[in-house]
This record gives structure tokens, C-alpha cells and sequence, in this order.
């Protein structure tokens, strides 16, 4: 039996614009990231550790412009 990811949205899509929402999943084989407004339009799939980088790198504001 498979079942669905569950996504939740990011706690920092509700403050300031709307256009900037993202969800989060736990999946098999890591972690899911998708557009909150267009959730069918497919995720990224990260492993744990490029996560744990990704959100590193975005709060010390080190993310490509």
C-alpha cells in the first residue's frame, strides 16, 4: 500500500507576499519541495543533507539572487 506524502506549507508562506510559498514533505527518499500554488507541477527531491545545506545557506542569506 503506498500512501500520499503529507505536505505542509512553511510557516514564513504566510507573512509578507503570497507569492512565495513553499511545502515540505517527508518522502521515502528525502525531502520534498514544492510551489504551495501549483502542487501538481511536480517537487524537487532533496536528500536530508542537501536540506540541512539549503536551509543553512538560506538563513545565513548565501542563496544565488
Amino acid at each position: 500500500m503506498t500512501t500520499s506524502p503529507v505536505w505542509r506549507k512553511s510557516s514564513r508562506s504566510t507573512q509578507g507576499t503570497s507569492e512565495q510559498c513553499v511545502e515540505l514533505a517527508q518522502l521515502p527518499n528525502g525531502i520534498g519541495l514544492r510551489d504551495s500554488k501549483a502542487p501538481d507541477t511536480g517537487h524537487l527531491t532533496l536528500t536530508p543533507e542537501a536540506f540541512t545545506t539549503l536551509l543553512t545557506q538560506a538563513k545565513r542569506d548565501e542563496l544565488p539572487h
